[in-house]
């Protein structure tokens, strides 16, 4: 009984964590100052690169390869991103945060088309609830992956939605955290691209 209870709230925790709008900051990088713990152990953050090619026959990085389902439900090949800085925004359709930073993610995945790739990959909740989100914030313009299993959040420890994960342009983590309403995402990917 008492093993029970114990896997009960385990699991209450884990919830709690992985429901839970973020609301704290993030760790910016400049070199490895001011880097989080997760950074430093993130999938995301070694630049070693694989085999195969990506934009303009760019080396893969670990961090790029994976394959998904977009919530209109095509393929999606995250070997395509390599070669350019990536802007990745985890979000649930349910979170007014992350309904939040739609606007600012959308004008900045607008204004940098020809430059960084803006990948939204939603999460906690069914597919056409994603649809429906991104149908209603006007977020088309770029990919949305439908990650109802959760495995994208994984690969890049993400634990809360209306969160960001930048790479630079070998794959490596340079930003994670929260941007409320998407202010300072402009400046880091202005920040990337030059």
């Amino acid at each position: 009984m008492r093993a029970r209870t114990l896997l009960l709230a385990s699991l209450a925790a884990a919830l709690l964590t992985l429901t839970g709008c973020g609301s704290s900051g993030g760790a910016a990088s400049d070199g490895d100052a001011g880097a989080s713990p997760s950074e430093a152990s993130s999938p995301a953050s070694p630049p070693a690169a694989s085999s195969g090619g990506g934009a303009e026959g760019a080396k893969v990085p670990e961090a790029l390869n994976f394959t998904a389902t977009t919530v209109d439900g095509k393929p999606f090949d995250a070997k395509t991103l390599a070669g350019k800085p990536t802007v990745l925004w985890f979000w649930a359709p349910w979170c007014p945060t992350c309904k939040g930073q739609a606007t600012e993610t959308a004008k900045v995945a607008t204004d940098n088309a020809s430059k960084v790739n803006v990948v939204g990959v939603a999460g906690l909740d069914k597919n056409a609830a994603m649809r429906d989100f991104v149908s209603d914030t006007g977020t088309g313009a770029f990919p949305h992956l439908s990650d109802e299993k959760g495995e994208v959040w994984k690969r890049f420890e993400v634990t809360q939605q209306s969160h960001y994960v930048i790479l630079d342009k070998t794959g490596k983590t340079v930003y994670e955290g929260v941007l409320p309403g998407g202010n300072g995402l402009a400046e880091k990917v202005a920040g990337l691209t030059g």
